[in-house]
């Protein structure tokens, strides 16, 4: 049975205050990687506790990385209000520069998942993240206009069943960069990933143990 990883709730200082953060580390081993991991919309019930965020968090730590979640702006224990997309990357970048210092020799991936998954988008751009997963982005109104492509390695998965993001405006819009990520649609897979967990785990999983 596998061990538990050792958690940790405390806040990181964020430009609109402080930000809940839950850090979950392997147990009795020393961390590989560095992971920090974006929930869903605020404004719709999204917080670090979301189910397919969660998952996130398992895939990494599976991999023998830590995993940091927090919660955005306003969401649960956090300081602050919504902003509409335009400060949450500030507070993207502050749980990213805490992570950095606990590790900096370590590599350090970006992850998040619907609203979280643009949010991280846009913020590789300025701080040049190692890897990049990004589940059911929801680019079309919070990462449409990306003007810097993150140059790591890039998994985008989504679900063909999605009912919030739109897959085909998705598709077109992976297809206008360049070189692009790589793109995975799950099969009979609706937005929340119902009954999918355990195969995005695997597929996230796979894709870091190959780009590590």
């Amino acid at each position: 049975m596998p061990k538990l990883p050792s958690q940790e709730q405390f806040t990181i200082e964020g430009p609109a205050g402080a930000l809940e953060a839950l850090l979950e580390t392997p147990k009795d081993v020393e961390p590989v990687a560095l992971a920090v991991i974006c929930h869903p919309h605020p404004v719709h019930g999204g917080s670090m506790q979301n189910k397919v965020a969660h998952t996130l968090a398992r895939s990494f730590l599976g991999i023998g990385a830590s995993a940091l979640r927090f919660n955005f702006r306003g969401v649960g224990g956090s300081e602050g209000a919504f902003d509409n997309g335009d400060g949450e990357i500030g507070d993207v970048l502050a749980a990213v520069e805490w992570m950095r210092r606990q590790a900096p020799e370590l590599p350090l991936w970006l992850a998040g998942f619907s609203f979280g998954a643009a949010m991280a988008i846009k913020a590789a751009g300025s701080c040049d993240p190692d890897g990049l997963v990004s589940i059911a982005p929801a680019v079309a109104r919070f990462a449409g206009g990306l003007t810097v492509q993150p140059q790591c390695p890039w998994l985008i998965l989504l679900g063909d069943h999605d009912e919030l993001v739109d897959v085909e405006e998705t598709i077109s819009w992976i297809n206008e960069l360049e070189p692009g990520p790589e793109l995975e649609v799950f099969p009979e897979t609706e937005h929340f990933f119902h009954g999918k967990l355990v195969l995005l785990r695997s597929a996230v999983e796979d894709f870091i143990v190959r780009n590590s």
